[in-house]
């Protein structure tokens, strides 16, 4: 599939409506930040994040009224932008999370979370600027996003059902346990892949389905290698700045029960690989291709992918989670690029399942 013209772009629109539209994330995020500044927490990765959210803030307004131009006006705004992602995921990581009561609410709300996720609306917003997209491309593009991330937590949601549902045929530990969840997966996201399909129009033709030829063993082996290369970097990047990850569900079950890799690493290979390519791969992110570019449905369907994994790191505290959930973005990221130079299923599916099978043999080699 050749890349799409994406809706809603095209000349002679005013391009001060998208920086317009910046503005309001980019100022969420400042107010978010600066707020626990305020309240004297003097941690200065959060103060540097609260000065790169003016300064994102002030670049949307310069596009806005004109004083800068797309390139270095997109490219500050995202700039700026990406800095309080990073120094404000970091702060939670480390136990920052500048959390406030909500008025009317038991309970509380972190604002460093706040500020992480909308500076994170705000690079969006940028990207689309820098790329000329317009205000009706922009609103079409959030609401294929939103419409495909319900379709990936629907496919979360489809599994916990199935496994509710079969839970009285199955025991909830040990092996018994892990049949029972790989046969969730497979039911849930098949069927919510297949309802998919079937409301947007898409007859089986839409599966990219071939045999593996030479090309797809090559991108097969390569791509596993660069899969786990990846992994790798983005480790000790990590370690090195001292942010700590959470263990996997899964992980922890193999630690305790080494015997489960006789269900594991078939589960992996026949199903988990298969049934989350086949979901999050073949049909979000080429469901993407028809609004975004393609580096761009890369990009937001890994999003997608990292977020509904929440639930398998939920034993550890939130900045934890929010660690491997961007270690999960960024290995999404290389499946969704093996995907898209391959156009067959198969090869990222054979990647993601070996690489979850190596890993959980890894641990009790």
């Amino acid at each position: 599939m050749n890349e799409t013209a994406r809706s809603g772009d095209g000349s002679g629109t005013d391009d001060s409506l998208v920086p317009s539209l910046g503005v309001v994330p980019a100022v969420v995020a400042m107010v978010a930040v600066l707020a626990p500044v305020r309240d004297g927490i003097g941690d200065p990765f959060v103060q540097v994040a609260g000065a790169l959210a003016v300064v994102s803030v002030v670049a949307f307004l310069a596009r806005r009224h004109g004083a800068l131009g797309v390139v270095p006006g997109a490219a500050l705004a995202a700039g700026s932008s990406l800095g309080v992602v990073l120094l404000t995921g970091y702060a939670l990581n480390q136990g920052i999370t500048g959390s406030t009561a909500v008025p009317g609410l038991d309970g509380t709300v972190s604002l460093l979370f706040l500020a992480f996720a909308s500076a994170g609306g705000s690079i969006g917003v940028a990207a689309a600027d820098y790329r000329g997209v317009s205000a009706r491309g922009l609103i079409e593009r959030t609401y294929r996003f939103s419409t495909m991330t319900v379709v990936g937590f629907a496919g979360l949601i489809a599994m916990a059902l199935v496994s509710v549902f079969l839970a009285p045929l199955f025991g909830a530990d040990g092996m018994q346990g892990q049949l029972l969840q790989y046969l969730s997966t497979a039911l849930g996201l098949g069927s919510v892949a297949a309802l998919t399909m079937a409301l947007r129009g898409y007859d089986l033709s839409f599966l990219d389905l071939e045999v593996p030829n030479l090309r797809a063993v090559g991108w097969t082996v390569g791509g596993l290698i660069l899969l786990f290369g990846a992994l790798i970097a983005i480790s000790v990047a990590m370690t090195v700045v001292g942010v700590d990850t959470a263990d996997h569900g899964t992980t922890q079950q193999v630690e305790q029960n080494p015997e489960l890799l006789m269900v594991i690493v078939p589960g992996m290979l026949l199903v988990v690989g298969p049934f989350e390519e086949l979901l999050y791969r073949n049909v979000i992110q080429k469901s993407l291709y028809e609004t975004f570019s393609r580096y761009g449905a890369i990009a937001v369907s890994s999003v997608i992918f990292a977020g509904v994994h929440v639930v398998a790191y939920a034993t550890a505290g939130p900045g934890q989670i929010l660690a491997s959930l961007v270690v999960l973005f960024g290995l999404s990221l290389v499946l969704g690029f093996i995907y898209e130079r391959t156009e067959n299923l198969v090869v990222p599916a054979l990647v993601h399942g070996a690489y979850n099978a190596i890993q959980m043999i890894i641990l009790v080699a």
